[in-house]
């Protein structure tokens, strides 16, 4: 009863987000409760829902202020310059943009946490995609895949779980599907270059119209996959006293402020303020080595660091209610998302209905596939990520899924090796149970439905393109 109860309710929640039948905020709540009471486990509800968020609080708070923190640095043009050097070396070809993304994320990745790395590349390269009219969910989509791989390295979450569970090390885990790990990489760069390629292709599709300097498909759910010609916003279609009065949507500043605010008043632009950029560097670099450093917990890094930041740039109570009246909006959007993902972690794992499913699924595996067990666990883990959380895999499943192993003759280590190829690495940039997934659809702007359906199928060849490297170079039988 509970096993089944779990997987019905992840089920229809992806049915229901992708088809945009509910949004996911209300899926990720009131679905889990429903199967709750279902379940007979209406007495304990609070405590599970109460759990859950406590789980995630930390991952909320981190976002909260790292939001707020990568906001004030764009507003204050830290990116400007990156900006220019990504315009200027891909002269506004969106297909070197979209590898250029690909780099950049496989580059930054390298610390093996999902969430400093969407929330460092979204912000670096959104104002680009948007100064050039590209599809958000090219960005995205492209970010997930390079940060899918990196997730493999032996300090990223997946690899450590696999090892601990099994009693590995990294040397019998990792260092033998390191060249799989080489096919993956060079998949995503060859996936990016096939997904520029196409965005190239619409873009240049569309009637000439000035540069565009939005395209928010997906923001509101309502958008095809593909933005049409109709989303895009230019400049000359807009009166030229609002494009005074407002902020652009292409990442460029707020327009200048005037010494008087009567008609007709001469806009003047302010003095360069480089000694502020310097420190904004500075700042912003020191947070990113105490990020990797661990120096100290992640939230309490960006609590510091846009306290800091805030003060610098923004000196005047008034200078600072007006940026966080700015971007509250986006801080809510993205937080509420993890805390509801709170409540569907909270109630699955404090229910025991991920346990059951586990033991369900190792259940119906015929013994006909023991000897081919590495194959099966690597093909099945990118799609199970969207089912089950890591550490309900990598310590309720795989343990068992080993143990079957050995009585064919397997290795358990080439089980764990298989694992490491998807689930939770290529699959968890997808997955409604992980909080950074919604840390890169929050600030990407699109909806986690529209993600899935767009990025899934290019993850899953991640996948199987590391299987397939992994059985040419020896890392388990086929």
């Amino acid at each position: 009863m509970p096993a089944a109860l779990g997987f019905a309710t992840i089920v229809v929640l992806l049915l229901l987000t992708m088809t945009k039948r509910a949004s996911v905020l209300v899926a990720l709540i009131l679905l889990p409760v429903l199967a709750a009471l279902i379940g007979g486990f209406a007495g304990d509800l609070g405590e599970l829902i109460l759990g859950g968020l406590s789980k995630v609080a930390p991952t909320g708070i981190m976002i909260a202020f790292a939001v707020l923190y990568f906001s004030l640095m764009v507003d204050a043009g830290l990116f400007d310059p990156l900006i220019r050097g990504l315009l200027r070396v891909a002269r506004g070809d969106p297909l070197r943009i979209t590898v250029a993304t690909a780099v950049l994320t496989l580059c930054v990745a390298l610390d093996g946490d999902g969430a400093s790395t969407f929330l460092i590349t979204v912000s670096a390269l959104l104002p680009v995609y948007k100064r050039l009219g590209m599809n958000p969910l090219v960005l995205s989509g492209v970010v997930c895949l390079g940060a899918g791989v990196m997730n493999m390295v032996p300090w990223g979450g997946p690899t450590v779980r696999a090892m601990a569970a099994l009693k590995l090390d990294s040397s019998e885990v990792f260092n033998p599907v390191l060249p799989a790990m080489g096919f993956g990489v060079a998949w995503v760069l060859v996936a990016s270059y096939l997904l520029g390629r196409r965005e190239r292709k619409r873009l240049a599709a569309l009637p000439p119209q000035g540069p565009a300097t939005d395209v928010r498909e997906g923001e509101d759910g309502r958008g095809d996959p593909e933005p049409a010609a109709s989303t895009t916003v230019t400049a000359t279609t807009e009166p030229e006293s609002s494009r005074h009065a407002t902020a652009t949507a292409d990442g460029e500043r707020q327009a200048l402020r005037a010494p008087g605010d009567g008609p007709g008043t001469v806009r003047v632009p302010p003095l360069p303020r480089t000694w502020l950029t310097v420190f904004n560097l500075l700042l912003t670099v020191a947070l990113v080595v105490c990020l990797i450093q661990e120096v100290m917990p992640l939230p309490v890094l960006f609590v510091l660091g846009f306290a800091i930041a805030l003060l610098v740039n923004h000196p005047t109570w008034e200078q600072q209610q007006a940026l966080l009246d700015k971007h509250a909006r986006s801080v809510v959007l993205v937080t509420t998302m993890i805390f509801a993902a709170g409540v569907l972690t909270g109630i699955l794992t404090g229910t025991r209905m991920i346990d059951e499913m586990a033991e369900t699924l190792v259940s119906v595996v015929p013994d006909s596939f023991g000897s081919h067990l590495p194959v099966v666990v690597a093909v099945t883990g990118m799609p199970l990520s969207l089912v089950f959380t890591p550490d309900a895999y990598y310590f309720g499943v795989l343990p068992v899924l080993t143990e079957t192993a050995q009585g064919f003759g397997t290795d358990p280590a080439e089980v764990a090796r298989a694992a490491i190829l998807g689930q939770m690495t290529t699959g968890f940039p997808l997955s409604p149970l992980t909080a950074s997934t919604f840390i890169l659809v929050g600030m990407s702007g699109v909806s986690l439905g529209e993600h899935q359906r767009f990025i899934f199928r290019w993850a899953f060849a991640t996948t199987l393109v590391m299987t397939a490297g992994a059985l040419l170079t020896g890392a388990f039988p086929l």
